[in-house]
């Protein structure tokens, strides 16, 4: 089974319109394909590096590949992506909690980068050790400094050095890592996040203690350490509309088939049959539980933008379409 999924997903790391995600839920590396770029290149095993970054999946040990799909703010759209879990227990990070020296990153991704030194910013995340690297004498002299306090600290003067530093970001996790290369958001680079490979450090995320969001359905038990992002069908990897692509929404089904909820997927595809033969709304009860009931408007959403508007359809609509919280921003941080 592990090497079955390891051949998957290594077939889908030169997918360019496919994105990675290493971290927790307030610190997270992404890795993205720029169009244009020259296209990556491959790493012995299950990896890649581009001129902006890079991502390797090294142990998929007690990986269990889980797809999903959440609401999106915008009415039209919906996310999805693939989060790879691992059980509660068995995350194997160190959960630092102050800035900690680890030495030359003997792991990292390109030979040139070997030497420089690493060290783990002391986030204490269940399934991240969020690290920066650097070959900056100035840079490591001044963390050294700081080491043993955490990098939140208000008196803490650290985050003050790195942010005009620009050095790597490395998230390590037990089944790999992803290296970032460019700048780090901020004034530097006009207050939003370069395109491709980034990270984000958001503190009132990280407080919540949380290690996903709410809105993703994940099994109890099960703690992502990782994302698959494929090409959205709907929205690009900016976050940007995009005409309906029939081919990416079908490629997703798939994946759901295979890695998602059963259950939610046998309710989509009622909705989707109901309003094949004409069933108004009451042909199907509203779903008692949270993500039940978003996948339900998912559906709705998902019929609209592949079978056009109709009547009926914005009778369905109506009746469970409806806003009910808060709902997470489709590309936060650009």
């Amino acid at each position: 089974m592990t090497g079955m999924l390891t051949a998957r997903l290594a077939a889908l790391m030169t997918d360019t319109g496919a994105g990675w995600s290493m971290g927790s839920f307030g610190a997270i590396a992404e890795f993205h394909h720029v169009a244009g770029d020259p296209p990556p290149r491959p790493l012995d095993g299950c990896g890649i590096v581009t001129e902006r970054g890079g991502v390797r999946l090294d142990d998929l040990t007690d990986l269990t590949p889980v797809a999903w799909e959440a609401l999106s703010p915008r009415p039209h759209r919906w996310q999805q992506g693939v989060a790879l879990c691992l059980p509660e227990g068995r995350l194997g990070t160190a959960r630092r909690q102050v800035l900690t020296e680890l030495g030359p990153d003997a792991g990292a991704l390109r030979d040139q980068d070997r030497g420089a030194v690493l060290f783990d910013l002391g986030l204490d995340q269940p399934q991240v050790d969020f690290c920066i690297r650097s070959d900056d004498p100035a840079l490591i002299a001044r963390l050294r400094a700081e080491c043993g306090r955490s990098v939140l600290d208000p008196e803490s003067r650290a985050m003050a050095a790195i942010l005009p530093a620009h050095p790597h970001r490395v998230a390590l996790t037990r089944i790999g890592r992803i290296e970032v290369w460019q700048k780090i958001g901020g004034p530097d680079t006009g207050g939003v996040s370069p395109i491709g490979p980034h990270t984000h450090i958001l503190p009132p995320l990280l407080r919540t203690r949380r290690t996903h969001s709410a809105n993703t359905p994940i099994p109890p038990g099960l703690v992502p350490v990782a994302g698959l992002h494929p090409a959205s069908p709907v929205m690009d990897s900016l976050g940007q509309d995009r005409d309906f692509d029939a081919a990416a929404f079908a490629s997703f089904q798939a994946m759901l088939a295979d890695w998602g909820d059963a259950g939610r997927n046998t309710l989509k595809d009622r909705a989707w049959a109901a309003l094949k033969a004409g069933n108004p709304p009451s042909a199907l009860a509203e779903p008692g539980d949270r993500h039940g009931r978003a996948a339900l408007r998912i559906a709705l959403r998902q019929a609209a933008r592949r079978d056009g508007a109709s009547a009926l359809l914005a009778q369905w609509q109506a009746a469970f379409d409806r806003e009910t919280g808060p709902l997470d921003a489709d590309a936060p941080g650009h």
